[in-house]
């Protein structure tokens, strides 16, 4: 598996968030400098944290993002599938029609399938330990 750019600056900017304490609204430049994040790529993965709910977005003069939730509620996990969608190491795992393998019928059968399930299942397991309160204290 491998983070995609979008995931990355969108943990990176979260964390940026979630180091600014509970309601402080920062502007998207000041995040695009501070982090290094190309600010057309920010806005783009802003709005897609909006639409999940970890971000909100305040507009006007003194607009800007802050996170919507305490960062003790959201993981890695959370970040990373509201950009990227579900977390999936093979295409089959997410729709066994893809396992050409078995022609489509379950491919729960396959011995490939099974050790790639349980990689899934221990990758998202352990973005799920990790909330952002956590990455404050380290």
């Amino acid at each position: 598996m491998r983070l995609s750019q979008a995931a990355d600056y969108a943990l990176r900017a979260v964390l940026y968030l979630a180091r600014q304490g509970e309601g402080t609204i920062v502007d998207a430049q000041t995040i695009c400098e501070d982090e290094k994040i190309p600010k057309r790529f920010l806005l783009k993965i802003f709005r897609e944290l909006a639409q999940t709910r970890i971000i909100e977005s305040y507009r006007g003069k003194n607009g800007g993002y802050a996170l919507a939730l305490d960062p003790a509620k959201i993981t890695l996990r959370d970040v990373i599938e509201a950009v990227d969608g579900p977390i999936v190491v093979n295409r089959c795992l997410i729709d066994p029609a893809e396992c050409n393998k078995i022609n489509g019928s379950s491919c729960r059968t396959c011995k490939i399938h099974g050790a790639l399930f349980d990689v899934q299942q221990t990758i998202v397991s352990k973005l799920d330990e990790y909330s952002f309160a956590d990455l404050l204290k380290s």
